[in-house]
């Protein structure tokens, strides 16, 4: 089974694990509330992990109203260079967008827009997303794919679940955003994919299956 999303291993060799800091490389928009960091600092340094990396994707990278009421210029100048730098190298990106997703959307379009591909289709990951299934056309139509994450466990969580059940199959991914401060009280993937299996009605093993195959089309650099 994968795990679309940690920042630190769960120690189950049998879990693959897409892993921030190994796996992908990216400034996070709560790093860029102090205003230190320099949208041309951050792409030359970006851009030599990649260099050096070839496997790896770039985040967990996005906008966020959680610890601001109004995201500052220097969180979003950093997401676009960050998104630039993505697009330019055809990496796959993990997006973050807590409370601003339809602006996240937006910027991945623009980039998008804005950019010459050379052939490739990069891949976007929305983690944690948890906005009404409104945006979700938009999410699949730039080659996107939607985690679920252990939020779904949570029985008073009746929108989440019901936004879970609307996920494309193929656009369908599981996370436990497992970190260093949350790893002894945070769920397994394996819980994840049993309760999301049971809201959409279908045999645990086989989400496994989908989820998997999934993550193959997502972060198909990063198997090595």
């Amino acid at each position: 089974m994968t795990d679309a999303h940690c920042h630190v291993s769960c120690g189950d060799a049998s879990v693959r694990e897409l892993i921030v800091g190994r796996d992908f490389f990216g400034l996070h928009p709560w790093e860029c509330l102090s205003g230190v960091h320099l949208p041309g600092d951050v792409e030359k340094t970006l851009r030599e992990h990649l260099s050096e990396n070839a496997w790896a994707g770039v985040g967990e990278i996005g906008l966020d109203r959680l610890k601001v009421k109004t995201i500052p210029p220097a969180m979003r100048e950093v997401f676009e260079t960050q998104l630039k730098v993505a697009v330019d190298m055809g990496r796959p990106v993990v997006l973050h967008g807590a409370k601003c997703w339809g602006q996240v959307v937006d910027a991945v379009r623009r980039s998008l827009n804005n950019a010459s591909l050379n052939g490739n289709r990069v891949t976007f990951l929305f983690h944690g997303f948890s906005r009404s299934d409104g945006l979700i056309p938009d999410i699949v139509a730039l080659n996107g794919y939607v985690s679920v994450g252990p939020a779904i466990l949570n029985d008073h969580a009746v929108n989440y679940r019901e936004l879970a059940k609307k996920i494309p199959a193929d656009r369908l991914l599981v996370e436990t955003d497992r970190t260093a401060e949350n790893a002894a009280a945070c769920p397994s993937v394996s819980d994840v994919i049993a309760k999301l299996a049971e809201i959409r009605g279908i045999d645990a093993s086989a989400l496994e299956a989908q989820t998997d195959a999934n993550a193959d089309k997502f972060d198909i650099l990063l198997q090595k």
